[in-house]
């Protein structure tokens, strides 16, 4: 098992992800593998993808050298574990504002002594292989990617304990949501936002956990943010590469004849 986007946090490298909001077919994975992409946000928050589409993406992911990861809508247990069972090397939880809600995530992701997962039987992650359950356990442990999104005010001021929470592996700001609650909509240079990345990252070189970032496409921004420590990054959509390339075709050709 080979979780890509793990080896790149572990290694402090740049780790890029592309969200999916229109991509429904297995082939996506490779697209974006040769398009320089480590992980893939299968989104099941803010689209109708549902999970038979998302494992099947996940499983064809891991042979195209890609890292599936889901967002799944809630914090109901069975998200997680259906999403990691049906093929996920990682899970996104949205909307964490506190690190009692990040601990209990954590066990839903993990298998015992670490969480409390709930044993399967074979998993697309090990090639459908028969192997011992401790193994098992094991090796998916040691390559689980478990990512929490802080979306608030409350959750920025509580990032200190979520970060020190054991099994957490990156801590991603969803920069849109939040500046929305801090009444600045849409203002992603704005002072307290900058100060929420950079309470984000102090954090994290604290307790050895990778900063993200997602909800950010303005390149001098995106810029300053890597600069700044962020590693983890949601770089677009599937949606938003072909509607700016369309447009710049688009436009390009009617170009002609002026």
């Amino acid at each position: 098992m080979k979780n890509i986007a793990k080896e790149k946090i572990l290694n402090n490298e740049l780790c890029l992800g592309v969200g999916l909001r229109q991509s429904r077919t297995v082939d996506i994975g490779k697209i974006m593998a040769t398009s320089g992409y480590d992980w893939l946000f299968i989104d099941m928050e803010h689209n109708s993808m549902d999970i038979d589409i998302a494992s099947q993406i996940s499983v064809a992911a891991q042979d195209a050298g890609i890292t599936p990861i889901v967002r799944v809508p809630d914090f109901a247990h069975h998200h997680a574990t259906r999403v990691l069972d049906c093929g996920a090397m990682g899970v996104v939880f949205p909307h964490v504002e506190n690190a009692d809600i990040a601990k209990k995530l954590v066990s839903y992701c993990l298998y015992p002594p670490k969480g409390h997962r709930s044993m399967t039987g074979v998993l697309p992650q090990l090639d459908f292989k028969q192997q011992p359950i401790a193994d098992v356990a094991s090796i998916i442990n040691k390559n689980m990617l478990i990512v929490i999104m802080l979306e608030s005010p409350e959750a920025i001021d509580n990032v200190d304990s979520i970060a020190a929470v054991d099994g957490v592996d990156v801590i991603l700001i969803g920069t849109n949501d939040l500046c929305m609650e801090m009444g600045i909509p849409g203002d992603y240079s704005n002072p307290k936002v900058k100060d929420a990345y950079t309470k984000v990252i102090e954090a994290c070189k604290k307790y050895g956990k990778t900063p993200g970032m997602g909800g950010v496409y303005n390149e001098e921004l995106m810029s300053e943010y890597i600069k700044m420590g962020m590693r983890f990054i949601l770089s677009g959509s599937d949606l938003s590469f072909m509607m700016q390339s369309a447009l710049q075709r688009s436009n390009k050709l009617r170009s002609f004849l002026k």
